[in-house]
């Protein structure tokens, strides 16, 4: 897995991670933000490195099926350049337009 996939699962279980199920949840956090192994993670749990894996892959499967569904990173992402786009550049007309597309 190449770093920007490696980033934008992480970034997706920040926002989706309540609609995993609790091991996919355990899982995926201990993988992807405390950056254990598979094999670390199975040892952990008492479960073999397959299992582990399994619940990952259909853990991050989720994850991108809600985000084309719901689309919630992608407008975090949208609003957080807009905010820096504001702050470098501050307008009340693009100040109204973000308040408009947020409402």
């Amino acid at each position: 897995m190449i770093l920007e996939e490696f980033i934008e699962i992480a970034n997706l279980l920040d926002v989706y991670s309540e609609l995993l199920s609790g091991k996919q949840k355990e899982y995926m956090i201990e993988h992807f933000e405390s950056d254990l192994s598979l094999s670390e993670i199975a040892k952990n749990n008492n479960v073999s490195r397959q299992a582990v894996y399994d619940n990952i892959k259909r853990g991050i499967n989720l994850l991108n099926d809600y985000e084309s569904k719901l689309g919630f990173y992608k407008k975090k992402k949208k609003l957080i350049q807009e905010l820096k786009n504001l702050k470098d550049n501050y307008s009340i007309e693009k100040l109204d337009k973000l308040i408009d597309e947020i409402i």
